[in-house]
């Protein structure tokens, strides 16, 4: 498959994330998370079934069809992330909610290690359908895996969300002051990550004539820096001590101070590598510091029977923005590599201090929370 195929099913892929990740959490406030969850990881069982088919078909029309297809499937089926947030909010206490949401970005931070390692590995062995269906098999196991072991989470007496059409749900989600501020927060911090990922080979590429090999390694260094800070006792200790508003500000200056140095650092400074390996650190650590505590206090601030719905809202934010900041950097980068990193670090800047000046009253954000979402 030539790379214009190739991005157009990652495009199709996130842009039906984008619409159906606020549709799959509303419907999990209305039957419950499980049905949900099997229904999905059942879905994406199938639609990587006929992605190994597609890959493995001679002729480049039929392929790219049902390549697109699996791939739409994919993003429809793929997006219960929502799912698996509201269910912890449904179980989880107010005090350890942004902890055990960092768990659930350990788990992709984990996949996004080992995943193409995994794929490259059942290609050598199986051929070129190989990945396709050992995905598939991972899907299915883990369907299986929640039909016999995972229980409802929602309580039978539990209330029924309303009933709003999808960009009502938008519209209800961000005129609530703080979850808008939040969802807002996300998609900038989310929109400056991913316009760092999309730009770092490029970037390494020029400043130091790294292979494709080598900006793997980096993404991998990056993926066990943000694996180990949110599957570690580091994000319940910064929340005690700082609160959620004042955790995403510190991650959001992180992520500003990190990004700004970066398209800088080159083999005429000494020691270049090591410059790059604290940057590229710094930078790992901000971003996984953000996601947990935005999902806390998001979930915190949602009456119970709304969790899914507000999620998938946020949620659909992180696909938009990963949709325009590729477009956004790469434009940039053509014009000035620096540019969308300068740019990047000064929102993030910016998104801190918004972060901080409405959010960081730690005591009177949390009693609001509890009040609005049980109000």
């Amino acid at each position: 498959m030539i790379w214009s195929d190739s991005a157009l099913c990652c495009r199709c892929c996130r842009s039906t994330a984008k619409v159906c990740t606020p549709v799959w959490g509303r419907l999990s406030d209305r039957i419950g998370r499980r049905p949900v969850l099997l229904l999905s990881t059942a879905g994406a069982a199938i639609s990587y079934g006929m992605f190994a088919i597609g890959s493995g078909l001679n002729d480049p029309t039929a392929a790219l069809a049902v390549l697109l297809v699996s791939r739409i499937s994919g993003g429809i089926c793929g997006t219960n992330i929502t799912v698996s947030q509201a269910y912890i909010a449904d179980v989880t206490p107010h005090e350890e909610r942004s902890k055990k949401m960092g768990l659930i970005g350990m788990a992709f931070g984990l996949g996004f290690i080992f995943g193409p390692a995994l794929g490259a590995f059942a290609a050598k062995l199986f051929g070129q359908s190989g990945p396709g269906w050992v995905a598939a098999a991972l899907c299915a196991s883990n369907f299986v895996l929640a039909f016999c072991l995972l229980p409802e989470s929602r309580k039978p007496d539990s209330e029924y969300a309303a009933q709003r059409p999808r960009f009502g749900q938008w519209i209800h989600s961000m005129q609530r002051p703080k979850v808008g501020l939040l969802i807002t927060v996300f998609f900038l911090a989310t929109f400056a990550f991913t316009c760092f990922e999309t730009t770092l080979g490029l970037l390494v590429d020029q400043n130091f004539h790294f292979d494709k090999t080598h900006v793997g390694y980096l993404f991998t260094y990056c993926g066990i820096v943000g694996a180990a800070v949110q599957g570690g006792p580091i994000i319940g200790r910064l929340v005690r001590k700082l609160g959620e508003p004042g955790l995403v500000a510190l991650s959001l200056l992180l992520v500003a101070m990190s990004l700004g140095p970066l398209p800088f650092i080159s083999q005429t400074n000494d020691p270049h590598l090591f410059a790059l390996l604290f940057v590229l650190g710094l930078l790992a650590m901000g971003s996984s510091l953000t996601r947990p505590p935005v999902f806390g206090l998001i979930s915190i601030l949602t009456p119970a029977q709304e969790q899914g719905a507000t999620l998938g809202v946020a949620q659909s934010a992180g696909s938009l923005a990963r949709i325009v900041g590729p477009i956004f950097a790469g434009t940039l980068f053509a014009k000035y590599p620096p540019l969308p990193y300068l740019i990047c670090s000064a929102l993030a800047f910016l998104t801190a201090l918004l972060a901080w000046q409405f959010l960081h009253k730690p005591n009177q954000t949390v009693i609001a929370a509890k009040t609005e979402s049980t109000g």
